[in-house]
């Protein structure tokens, strides 16, 4: 037959060591013996509503109805389990299991295996977990080591995380670290430099420092205040890094801007403006806008609809200039298309196309293809063909060369 100790509701009791089970009564207050004061019970201790332990509390199991205080440290063995009430412990937390209906605060560290909070868990130390499931807040004053945080409401980790998978349907704000997979509905901010597997985020993402990861997916912008290393960043609004970039592919619906070099395997992809203030390395570029930087190399093709504007200039196997497009520095390519109406200045290529009244200062090529009333305000040099349409202006006679400038 199991043992059992029952403590009436109302009442204030000195404990220091319970063999079994700790049945406690509504209302009441259980102080510990020694220095600090410690209650040990073999068993599970079961509360009533608003108990108070005033002391350490060692067990194997706490169970609870309503809120129940404990001032000092918990360490269960397994299961914590608190109905319709809250969770205060002010000291170190431990257990396997916990489940609270309400709040769960500790105010030091809190190591768990599993722990699943109704509305809000915050806790003043570092947390160490494989699960944490909350569908309020989470708050983490210290670091934070878990394998899945899942919370309905907003995340805030004060020190570094070290976490494979965060998923949020509010906002989450951390300190740098380490997370494998992030999935927020709202907003993701990050004050120093993280390491990520996957960023998907409906809103906004703000990061500080040096980041790397793999793919980002944003719906509306994306801001880092260092460098950052990724994958396949797809942002529907505006992209901004102060510092250098460096990843596969990048797919913005707007504006992007990098405060030193891009680098990027695969394709820019653009709806509006792209500035660049260091060099830009891809494959393919389509600018909706504009673009501007120091300089431009694609190892495919170039195609912007509005204006270019280097300072060493465009080389590309294939550049193509929008109609009303305007291009200032040089183009270094193997085929170059100006639309109607557009304006470059030299062009260095191995076919050249000038439709309708485009312009241009300086063209070098091997072929030559000029529509109606374009204008050529320098010269033309070409060495197999030039084909010209009627009402061209040319400043000097084109000339045929045994090689073109580079």
């Amino acid at each position: 037959m199991s043992r059992r100790m029952v403590v009436p509701s109302k009442s204030t009791i000195t404990l220091g060591f319970v063999e079994g089970d700790l049945i406690i009564g509504r209302g009441t207050t259980i102080r510990g013996e020694g220095f600090p004061p410690k209650l040990s019970v073999s068993g599970t201790v079961q509360c009533g509503e608003d108990c108070t332990f005033e002391c350490d509390l060692l067990a194997e199991n706490l169970e609870g109805e309503g809120d129940v205080l404990i001032h000092g440290e918990l360490e269960i063995k397994g299961h914590v389990k608190i109905r319709d009430g809250r969770l205060n412990v002010t000291g170190r937390m431990t257990a396997k299991r916990v489940n609270v209906d309400k709040s769960l605060v500790t105010g030091k560290n809190f190591e768990v295996e599993d722990v699943d909070v109704g509305g809000s868990l915050e806790v003043k130390g570092n947390t160490q977990a494989q699960s944490i499931d909350v569908g309020g807040r989470f708050t983490g004053a210290g670091e934070v080591k878990a394998k899945n945080i899942d919370v309905g409401g907003s995340v805030n980790i004060e020190s570094k995380a070290d976490v494979d998978k965060i998923d949020v349907g509010g906002r989450v704000s951390l300190k740098g670290g380490r997370v494998g997979k992030i999935d927020v509905g709202g907003s993701l901010e990050s004050k120093d430099s993280l390491e990520f597997g996957t960023i998907d985020v409906g809103g906004i993402v703000r990061l500080v420092g040096k980041c790397i990861g793999g793919d980002i997916d944003v719906g509306g912008s994306c801001k880092v205040d260092g460098d950052l290393k990724f994958g396949k960043l797809d942002v529907g609004g505006v992209v901004e890094i102060s510092g250098s970039a460096q990843g596969e592919s990048l797919d913005v619906g707007g504006k992007v801007r990098v405060g030193a070099s891009l680098q990027l395997s695969g394709k820019l992809d653009v709806g509006g403006v792209a500035e660049i203030n260091g060099n830009l390395t891809v494959q393919t570029i389509d600018v909706g806008g504009s673009l501007k930087a120091n300089s431009v190399k694609a190892t495919d093709e170039v195609s912007v609809g509005g204006s270019i504007t280097t300072v060493v200039g465009v080389t590309a196997p294939y550049v193509k200039i929008g109609r009303r497009g305007e291009v200032t520095g040089p183009i270094h390519a193997s085929e170059v298309l100006i639309s109607e109406r557009a304006r470059v200045e030299d062009v260095y290529s191995g076919i050249i196309t000038m439709e309708e009244e485009a312009r241009a200062r300086n063209l070098y090529g091997e072929r030559v293809f000029i529509e109606s009333k374009c204008h050529v305000y320098g010269e033309v040099q070409y060495t197999q063909s030039l084909k010209t349409e009627r009402g061209i202006y040319f400043a000097k006679p084109p000339i045929k060369v045994e090689k073109i400038p580079q």
